[in-house]
């Protein structure tokens, strides 16, 4: 009995040790290449506004952080930066700033999904022409499939 036990206990543990693996890897792997710096630099001197990511906010820990600088246009998001690594990610503007997965789903109703973040360092992310950034505030990244907080910044 003891033995069967163990088994299955080591079957289990591997089998949500590489499903762990997985989720986190799978968006590493299936990534597009970062921007060039060149594209980063001169959509970034064309932004209107800018923030930053940091890695101390309420929600952020060692698995959902973002760091580096946010330019913001009419036309486009840019992020010379670094944001950790995770499926299904999000890119928000937010009327008030955000640190926290309850203020997020609080506010989401009146908050404006920009598009989706699918590289890790660097990233940038086209505004829809039906979108006016000067309405918002916050950019915010959010891991849409787990409903988790990544990082934000305040804009304006």
């Amino acid at each position: 009995m003891p033995k069967r036990l163990f088994l299955t206990a080591s079957h289990v543990f591997a089998a949500l040790a590489g499903f762990g693996l997985g989720v986190y890897l799978l968006p590493i792997l299936t990534a597009p290449p970062a921007p060039s710096q060149v594209e980063l630099a001169t959509l970034a001197g064309q932004a209107t506004y800018s923030g930053e990511f940091r890695r101390d906010l309420k929600d952020s820990d060692p698995l959902h952080w973002g760091e580096g600088r946010i330019a913001v246009s009419a036309h486009n998001i840019v992020l010379t930066g670094r944001i950790a690594p995770g499926p299904d990610y999000k890119l928000y503007l937010s009327p008030e700033f955000v640190e926290t997965e309850a203020d997020f789903m609080r506010l989401k109703p009146q908050m404006q999904r920009v598009g989706e973040v699918r590289t890790f360092d660097n990233f940038i992310v086209p505004v829809p022409a039906t979108v006016d950034v000067a309405r918002y505030t916050t950019v915010i990244v959010w891991c849409e499939s787990f409903s988790q907080f990544i990082t934000a910044a305040r804009y304006r």
